[in-house]
């Protein structure tokens, strides 16, 4: 058994190499996310190489499907506020950036077994939705599942996103459901066999308005309602929850201690690998290309690996899924919008809460490890699957950051990446039924909070499925509001 170092940075073996290949992980990306390689201070450049030697040789994968990871910016570790000083001009949109996603995945990486030919289930998606909601039906005894996803694991927005899991929210509907997701998530060691990391450090939004703070003291008002111990708190009684925060040009704020921060990358593979341990097929580097229908039903999935009769399709594909739907001849009202976010050096640890300021979308958190790991909206975001960088958002983070924290203008930038918030015209999910096209669910238009709402949608839908049972869940989000004019906004979107 080698011990041999393959990253110092963040003291990865051969062994854990070895470890991420016999779970499964076996591409660049996935091994890269599985053992933290190449997420340190060289980003890679000392110890890229090692692994992809050691899993040709491993015959983990083929020479030509050893494809390197997607480098991140900064190219060196770079100090907060010398990244705020980069101009930025607010009359132009953030397009483009580096590096831009590679949207076709290497053809050596598709599996080369066959898909089965017939499932009682396709869920399209692979991300914490689609997985989290093929374990439910597996306890629920439906096993006759195929997961299939276009990418590995974790590439998609469940895997690009800071943990934040809040029970803060605006309407009763997601009130209840973050509060029942929380619930599940501080037994998911227990029952699925992995560590997630989840820390209730809580959540301090803050208000820089009038409007804001009277938005904060009405949901206040709601969350007691449901059981959830937020309240109002006043600048100084902030300051005392988080050292050294100003609070700089902020009314008001509101604290839920029992709102906290998990590790995204172990809660999706906790969920696939219960998955699998039950006999419900996931099937990475699978690409859905087209649909049969006939008699308003959908009767196979048609994918690069060959067809699969089915006789349900449930389409949890994100920010994707608009265009997965287009396939079938469904309009969705989704759009995917950027959403950029960053990860310091790790510090000792200083910071408890998640801390947001809801007018500029700006948060932040201190991960297990120290990191500093935060993002922030940006109006002049347009429409459009782009996951490249750009400095002007890492200019605008520092620069917002630094004005409620100014003791981290220190602090190094290791890395930054993007995803894609999947949003709809309410802030709310697209769930239940297709109208015109019954055996096709949706479950998609979570707007950046279907990570911490996975738990219990996957929970209730997997129930509603199996049983036939009523649920006012999947009527009062069903994509048929949008024409009917019976919407609730919420208005509790980071960003």
């Amino acid at each position: 058994m080698s011990k041999s170092l393959i990253c110092s940075c963040e003291d990865v073996t051969a062994d854990d190499v070895r470890h991420a290949v016999s779970r499964g992980y076996c591409d660049v990306e996935s091994v890269k996310r599985y053992t933290g390689f190449g997420t340190g201070i060289c980003q890679g450049k000392s110890c890229l190489s090692a692994v992809a030697a050691l899993l040709e040789k491993e015959k983990a994968l083929a020479p030509d499907a050893v494809v390197p990871f997607t480098p991140r910016p900064p190219l060196y570790p770079t100090e907060l506020r010398l990244l705020a000083t980069a101009p930025v001009d607010e009359s132009v949109p953030p397009v483009g950036g580096v590096p831009q996603e590679v949207e076709v995945f290497a053809s050596a990486l598709r599996p080369t077994e066959p898909l089965p030919a017939k499932a009682k289930v396709v869920i399209i998606g692979g991300g914490i939705m689609g997985l989290a909601l093929a374990y439910n039906l597996a306890r629920a005894g439906e096993t006759d599942v195929v997961v299939l996803e276009r990418g590995y694991l974790c590439a998609g927005a469940s895997g690009r996103n800071g943990g934040g899991v809040r029970m803060q929210w605006g309407t009763p509907a997601l009130v209840e459901l973050a509060k029942r997701s929380i619930d599940l998530m501080k037994g998911f060691a227990r029952e699925l066999g992995i560590n997630v990391w989840l820390r209730q450090g809580g959540y301090l939004f803050m208000a820089r308005t009038e409007a804001v703070a009277r938005k904060l003291e009405r949901n206040v008002t709601l969350h007691n309602r449901f059981g959830v111990p937020t309240r109002l708190v006043t600048p100084d009684a902030a300051r005392d929850i988080v050292p050294g925060l100003t609070m700089k040009n902020c009314v008001a704020a509101s604290f839920n201690p029992e709102d906290g921060v998990i590790f995204p990358w172990p809660f999706l593979w906790g969920y696939a690998q219960g998955c699998r341990k039950k006999g419900v097929r996931v099937e990475t580097y699978t690409d859905v290309k087209g649909f049969e229908v006939s008699g308003g039903q959908i009767r196979k999935v048609k994918t690069d690996r060959g067809d699969i009769a089915c006789d349900t399709v449930v389409l949890a594909a994100g920010a994707w899924s608009p265009e997965v739907a287009k396939l079938v001849g469904v309009q969705l009202p989704n759009e995917p919008h950027r959403h950029e976010i960053l990860s310091t050096e790790p510090l000792k640890p200083f910071l408890g809460p998640l801390v947001s300021v809801l007018d500029s979308g700006l948060y932040f958190s201190q991960s297990m490890r120290g990191e500093i790991v935060g993002g922030m909206g940006d109006p002049k975001e347009p429409a459009g699957l782009n996951m490249g960088s750009t400095l002007r958002f890492v200019s605008r983070f520092a620069q917002a950051l630094m004005e409620q924290l100014p003791q981290v203008g220190h602090v190094k930038v290791l890395r930054q990446w993007a995803g894609c918030y999947d949003v709809t015209p309410d802030n709310n999910p697209i769930l239940g039924r297709t109208p015109g096209l019954d055996n096709l669910l949706q479950m998609s238009g979570f707007v950046g909070h279907g990570f911490m709402m996975a738990p219990a949608v996957a929970e209730r839908m997997a129930q509603w499925m199996a049983t036939g049972e009523s649920d006012e869940l999947f009527t009062r989000f069903n994509l048929r509001r949008f024409s009917e004019g019976s919407i609730e906004r919420e208005d509790m979107i980071i960003g």
